[in-house]
């Protein structure tokens, strides 16, 4: 008797080649359901309708599809248990050898704008996942597929061995049981919102990594979802293979660069931290500008920018050494002048404002999940403690120094000037050596400039400091017991000081 293979996908992808090699190279019997056998027998294909195969009609609008004993029976028998293949044979149910079912995008669905209640409700599926949990169980006797790129390595396996191999039928079921977690889990995760009592993340992995943070750490980068999106989606012009540092350094630039929508702007990243971040009229400048702010840093740098590439930037990138860059676009002049640098990694990501919802850390026992930081600032809700009072064009200096201090790592201190930053003291055991750091690198462009601290201050020595070198004016989130002295101290030194009310932790 000819194999039987069941084919049910919503991601129609290559799945027309699979149903023709399947039965003109092997000889498979198929049954389908729903818009799958009609694209398989649009094709030419020949295809049973699953509703034929088991004599009971799709009902409740295509609810019920393959909820039957037929599909079921054919899929969980087991072919060396006697009772099975006597059951099988009582009820006159095929075996099933392969299953192939990708299911309803739920994930998709949800993340269009407007989307209802209802909307998501009908994109969860149910026929599918129970099919994939069945045969991922019974891998022992048939494979299962649910992602095209499964296809050919599938007919691979057929074309040697005449079968598919029990290794490759058990990672296909691997792979079966971490689609339909990472289904639910979305399913979940929609429905609870924030307020939800467990909290699951699953992912597929996209490559193998060299190594982690260090030589001897074993890594890996995962893909959430089934659709590529964030750094998964991203393109990779040129250069070497992305390390665990290089990812974990891109999306701190990217978190930065996502501030700035309004201007051109460049953020040059290292440890995770910017050594210099600005704004301009061009990329050009915006780069420049941000390379100057501390071009020894600079040096093997990630750099991320929130213009296309043009070949006048292109040119100054090649001017140093850099381990990454990233842009949402970059022209073909650009492309030619970046490949003299063909070690450097160019990678084009058009969406660099969309990050993830919440963060997550992993402690001993158990893991730590909190929403993202990404509230935007309003400096119409800040407070100006100070006789003096800002001017538009301190404010906008004040918020640039603030947005990129959002970034660095706590206790951060931001010196800036000219939509520039000048000094970064980020990660000190208190907050006066970050200011001293920051004010050092500085050094005499601090005079009439401005500067951020994530946290308040609980004494007035930073304000003092500050004064001492130069600043101008401070942008800070306020919430000390001692406020009154931080802010005697600013007004006894003619300092602009202004509170947020909102603090920007990094740990």
């Amino acid at each position: 008797m000819a194999r039987l293979a069941l084919l049910s996908v919503s991601n129609k992808t290559g799945v027309i080649d699979l149903a023709r090699s399947l039965v003109e190279e092997f000889g498979f019997d198929i049954i389908s359901s729903g818009g799958t056998a009609k694209t398989l027998k649009d094709a030419g294909i020949p295809v049973t309708k699953v509703s034929d195969y088991t004599g009971s009609p799709e009902i409740l609008g295509g609810r019920v599809k393959t909820l039957h004993p037929l599909i079921h029976g054919g899929i969980l028998a087991r072919r060396d248990v006697e009772q099975d293949i006597t059951d099988l044979a009582d009820n006159q149910i095929r075996p099933i050898d392969l299953v192939v079912v990708n299911l309803y995008p739920f994930a998709e669905t949800i993340a269009k704008p407007g989307v209802t209640l209802a909307d998501a409700v009908e994109q969860i599926d149910i026929g599918g996942p129970a099919m994939l949990r069945a045969s991922s169980k019974n891998y022992a006797h048939l494979t299962v597929l649910c992602d095209p790129a499964q296809y050919g390595e599938y007919l691979q396996e057929l074309r040697q061995n005449g079968e598919a191999s029990l290794e490759f039928r058990q990672k296909c079921a691997l792979k079966g049981f971490l689609h339909t977690a990472s289904y639910d889990n979305a399913i979940a995760a929609y429905l609870a919102g924030t307020q939800t009592e467990e909290f699951t993340i699953s992912g597929t992995q996209l490559q193998s990594l060299r190594y982690g943070e260090n030589p001897h750490q074993p890594a890996a980068w995962y893909q959430t979802g089934s659709e590529a999106t964030g750094w998964a989606a991203a393109t990779k012009l040129q250069g070497k293979e992305l390390s665990y540092n290089n990812l974990v350094d891109l999306e701190a630039a990217r978190r930065i660069i996502a501030e700035f929508t309004d201007s051109p702007a460049a953020t040059i990243i290292k440890h995770t931290n910017p050594c210099g971040t600005a704004e301009a009229a061009n990329i050009f400048d915006a780069y420049r500008k941000a390379f100057n702010a501390d071009s020894t840093s600079a040096f093997g740098g990630i750099v991320a920018l929130n213009s296309p590439i043009d070949a006048a930037t292109a040119t100054e990138l090649t001017k140093t050494f850099l381990e990454c860059v990233v842009a949402p676009g970059c022209d073909e002049e650009a492309k030619e002048i970046l490949t003299k640098k063909g070690n450097v990694r160019v990678l084009i990501l058009p969406d660099l404002l969309t990050g993830p919802k919440e963060t997550v850390k992993a402690i001993a026992g158990g893991f730590l999940v909190q929403s993202a930081d990404d509230i935007i600032a309003d400096p119409t809700q800040w407070q100006v403690v100070t006789e003096r009072q800002p001017t538009p064009s301190e404010l906008a200096e004040l918020l640039f120094a603030w947005k990129v201090c959002k970034h660095v790592k706590s206790n951060a201190i931001v010196i800036a000037s000219d939509r520039t930053t000048l000094g970064v003291g980020a990660g000190q055991m208190n907050r006066v050596g970050s200011t001293k750091i920051a004010l050092e690198q500085a050094g005499e462009k601090a005079q009439g400039a401005f500067l951020a601290s994530d946290g308040f201050f609980p004494f007035d020595d930073t304000v003092r400091a500050a004064a001492a070198a130069g600043i101008t004016a401070i942008v800070q989130p306020g919430g000390s017991l001692k406020d009154k002295d931080s802010i005697k101290a600013a007004n006894e030194l003619g300092l602009l000081m202004v509170i947020t009310g909102v603090r920007h932790f990094l740990h």
